[in-house]
């Protein structure tokens, strides 16, 4: 089949701690993750020729420097690959917002082109890509609830959440990645995430014991450049959020909701503060 369309599923982490620098310049870190129901829609043909990505996101790089892009040309050179493809990304999740929007469609890609190309790869040949191509790959490829450790490349799956609500708040600015990791000094950081005491949380199904647990030591850096984030933790759990964190290295910022009419409620209060806004499940 030369056409095949699929989703690409946001994420948020739940915790995130930062162990070490390594050598090479990357960072150790320990991070739960977990996937959710706010999805990118994408698109790829086998076609004649190079490679081609359209976005209806004007925002979007649609030319080398795009992640989408940058995993079809792996595959296409590592098991030389003879046609092109079009791949066209319908963007929902907002960009540059901690929600590993890239990262999802690349491993989406990856997918989509294993079967257009007839590629065959395994789900470790496609696990492999993906760390080339990025931290947040791997976990896209994977989905669900995870433990990542390494760069985030290492992840041993756990049970999914118990069902509740997301409430993402992205506020209207843009943060790098690498500036945040740059920023951060680990020698500072006071205070860190119960990833162990979580896990527990998640295979007992206690909602309330694991947002106890949620923690991100990147905030203390994107808090700087987007001092907003404080003010939405703080609203949403005065909205009813059983805990509220920033996801990735931000902006955007989440709350854990366990009752609908509370989700949205705090959906009201919140969407005039920051310029999008979204209640989700999660998804495994």
């Amino acid at each position: 089949m030369n056409v095949q369309t699929g989703k690409a599923a946001a994420k948020i982490n739940l915790a995130i701690d930062v162990l070490r620098k390594r050598p090479d310049g990357y960072h150790e870190v320990s991070m739960i993750m977990q996937s959710l129901a706010l999805f990118d829609t994408i698109t790829v043909r086998a076609v004649k020729g190079d490679i081609k990505v359209t976005s209806n996101n004007d925002r979007l790089p649609v030319d080398e420097g795009n992640i989408v892009y940058k995993a079809a040309k792996y595959l296409k050179l590592k098991y030389n690959v003879k046609e092109g493809a079009l791949i066209n990304i319908e963007k929902t999740i907002p960009i540059a917002a901690g929600l590993a929007g890239g990262s999802a469609d690349a491993a989406l890609t990856l997918k989509l082109l294993n079967n257009v190309w007839d590629l065959r790869l395994s789900r470790n040949e496609m696990l492999e890509a993906g760390k080339k191509l990025g931290s947040d790959v791997p976990f896209c490829i994977q989905g669900g609830t995870a433990l990542a450790e390494g760069t985030g490349e290492k992840l041993t799956q756990l049970q999914g959440i118990p069902e509740c609500l997301i409430l993402l708040a992205r506020p209207a600015v843009s943060i790098s990645t690498k500036e945040v990791y740059e920023g951060l000094k680990l020698e500072e950081i006071r205070k860190r995430p119960d990833i162990r005491n979580m896990i527990k949380h998640i295979e007992e199904r206690n909602l309330e014991g694991i947002t106890a647990c949620m923690y991100n030591v990147l905030e203390t850096v994107t808090v700087k450049k987007c001092p907003q984030i404080e003010e939405l933790k703080k609203k949403l759990l005065e909205y009813g959020a059983l805990g509220s964190i920033m996801s990735g290295s931000g902006p955007t910022v989440f709350g854990v909701f366990r009752d609908t009419a509370a989700a949205y409620d705090a959906y009201d209060h919140i969407k005039h503060m920051v310029s999008e806004v979204f209640v989700v499940k999660t998804s495994n």
